[in-house]
């Protein structure tokens, strides 16, 4: 199987003193038991010499080659273990001879070999829990995280008292977010061994990531008195805090970490958090330092990129933005293409450019804009879009066809593509180019309009669209999204509410049944067309930054936005209008970082434009 061993290279040290053993002291048995007192007594060089001089003066057994390979094994001398492995496996293959065998291959690099030893252990004694994790270890190691997942499962059915592989198989599924199913198993180990650092640390980033931020927290804490020298649990710790919004802590918890280790990756994570306290200056040569530190972070690159725009630095911010073709999460639904991408450089007259949407469904409509642009330098422009936007966008002017981003759609040849929010780049965009059309999405269908104006009945009070939440997997939805009790501060406007909120969390539906001055008619808003026609029929939208809030500022609506006291890059700083929609306004959180004092600015705007509305009418 492999080849001979060479001698050991101290194997001829007289010093040892160990030729004088009688033939009763070099039988197998009595080697065996000497060589464990030797290795107990930590005399590992007198216990291998023992085993080379039985070797050599009595039969050459498995058990003896095989004790042989389980010390050079557990000396770091690999090549050595293989060959003595793979002498006693030609004599008798025996499960355990297999997985020392495999174990030493892991340790020269030999991955593809050691699973096929391991799998071969298997399959001779299936019923070997041992056996199943160590396959399960080699699969990590090739990077088969499903096939190992199996085997630490299987593990687990034969001996159920196993919490490395509670552990391992927790750490796999974290890694592919299936986090309810990781908590299960890891809850399962935390029984079995409650004070096993490693799976306390792994469970509270699974807690983390179901939101379940408090007893994260208490996993962590816990992590820390067991393991204090753990600079990755003082990272988890921030990162918990800072998605609680407790940015001061989370700052203190990354400092701490820092003192054990540089680390990159934490100072990004620092500068995020300085970020949201509103020190952006601070926050800048955070992330530069982080970048200093490690070069290889395209998530500093991109939340840098963000920063930037945030400032107003367009030039930097569009560049850095690219980063995010090196972050799987962000681009995992752009398809592979075939042909360059266009970033400006070359023409593109007479030429196809597949124009991608990318991003979330507000970013295409605020990013679609520029399509016109395109078109205008001669291209010939497809649109490939999100299914609930195809109906939206499909009349677009400057398109040639429209078609919805799916495995199924046959896309025609083309001779470039570009994701559409790589479009500001390819053209360069500055803050005082900005193109902002008063309206630049098709205007919706007459017939769905007159109905909608027909179901709104007469204009006697001002219509206001309301919107209250984004979508609750987007990550900062926290920050943006208020409950609908406190946006019904304004209902005491004599006005007509209208709602535009889709798919209300289960804590407003109540509050939107009992506040009867709100005319719900979103049942029947079955796509973007269909809530655009609505939006055109009403006098003001007020809305959290969420697509709805894109829709009306790309249909020149009059729109108020309520927005964090941190903003989407694109709301920019200290201004109360947008560069990129003409007809909106921005209503920004303070310091206080509430929407209660937000919602009494509005409510007092709010009341002066009906009370001068009712002013300028006829009497």
């Amino acid at each position: 199987m492999c080849d001979e061993p060479s001698p050991l290279p101290w194997a001829e040290e007289g010093e040892l003193n160990v030729s004088a053993r009688t033939d009763d002291e070099l039988a197998p048995a009595a080697v065996h038991d000497a060589v464990v007192a030797e290795l107990r007594a930590g005399n590992l060089r007198k216990a291998q010499s023992l085993c080379l001089l039985a070797l050599e003066k009595g039969p050459q057994t498995p058990e003896l080659l095989h004790l042989m390979a389980v010390m050079c094994l557990g000396a770091g001398q690999f090549d050595h273990a293989v060959a003595w492995a793979s002498r006693a496996i030609r004599m008798n293959p025996e499960p355990a001879y297999l997985t020392t065998l495999g174990a030493a291959l892991r340790g020269e690099g030999r991955r593809d070999e050691a699973l096929q030893v391991f799998d071969k252990a298997v399959q001779l004694k299936p019923d070997d829990a041992g056996l199943w994790s160590q396959l399960g270890d080699a699969l990590v190691e090739a990077e088969r995280r499903s096939d190992a997942l199996l085997c630490f499962r299987q593990t687990l059915s034969l001996d159920p008292s196993r919490f490395d592989a509670a552990y391992k198989a927790g750490h796999i599924l974290q890694g592919m977010g299936q986090f309810e199913e990781a908590l299960l198993v890891l809850n399962r180990g935390v029984e079995i061994q409650p004070n096993h650092a490693p799976t306390l640390q792994v469970r509270a980033v699974v807690l983390k990531n179901l939101n379940r931020i408090e007893e994260a927290l208490a996993d962590n804490r816990r992590v820390i008195e067991l393991d204090p020298g753990n600079a990755n649990v003082y990272v988890n710790q921030g990162n918990a805090l800072q998605a609680l919004g407790r940015h001061e802590e989370a700052l203190l918890w990354y400092d701490r970490s820092l003192v054990i280790r540089p680390d990159g990756g934490c100072i990004t994570n620092r500068a995020m958090s300085l970020t949201e306290l509103g020190r952006y200056d601070e926050a800048m040569a955070a992330y530069k330092q982080s970048l200093d530190v490690d070069p290889n972070q395209p998530k500093a690159v991109w939340n840098l990129a963000l920063l930037q725009l945030l400032t107003g630095d367009f030039e930097s911010g569009w560049r850095g933005r690219e980063a995010r073709w090196q972050i799987p999460e962000l681009t995992a639904t752009y398809p592979k293409m075939p042909t360059p991408p266009w970033l400006g450089e070359e023409p593109v007259d007479g030429k196809t450019v597949l124009v991608c949407q990318t991003e979330g469904l507000g970013d295409g409509i605020h990013f679609v804009r520029y399509v016109a642009m395109l078109a205008a330098r001669g291209a010939h422009v497809i649109l490939l879009v999100d299914a609930p936007l195809y109906p939206l966008l499909r009349g677009l002017t400057g398109i040639s066809q429209c078609l919805v981003k799916s495995s199924q759609t046959v896309v025609p040849p083309f001779d470039f593509h570009v994701a559409i929010d790589s479009l500001p780049l390819a053209f360069g965009t500055r803050l005082d180019t900005i193109p902002a059309a008063e309206a630049y999405l098709p205007p919706p269908g007459a017939e769905r309009v007159r109905a909608w104006e027909s179901r709104l009945g007469s204009r006697e009070k001002l219509r206001v669209g309301l919107v209250w939440s984004g979508n609750a997997v987007y990550a900062n939805d926290r920050k943006r999204s208020m409950p609908l009790r406190t946006l019904c501060g304004v209902l005491d406007v004599d006005a007509t509410f209208v709602s535009l909120q889709k798919n209300p969390r289960a804590d407003n539906i109540e509050t939107l049944r009992e506040r009867t001055e709100i005319v719900d008619f979103t049942a029947d808003l079955t796509d973007f067309a269909e809530t655009a026609a609505l939006v055109s029929c009403l006098d003001l939208i007020i809305t959290v930054d969420t697509s709805v809030a894109h829709l009306a500022g790309a249909l020149g609506r009059p729109t108020w936005i309520l927005i964090p006291y941190v903003p989407d890059w694109r709301w920019l700083l200290d201004r109360d209008d947008s560069p990129w929609y003409p007809t909106v306004r921005l209503f920004r959180q303070s310091e206080s970082r509430e929407y209660g004092s937000v919602v009494e600015r509005v409510r007092a705007e709010l009341a002066e434009l009906v009370k001068a509305r009712n002013c300028s009418r006829p009497k």
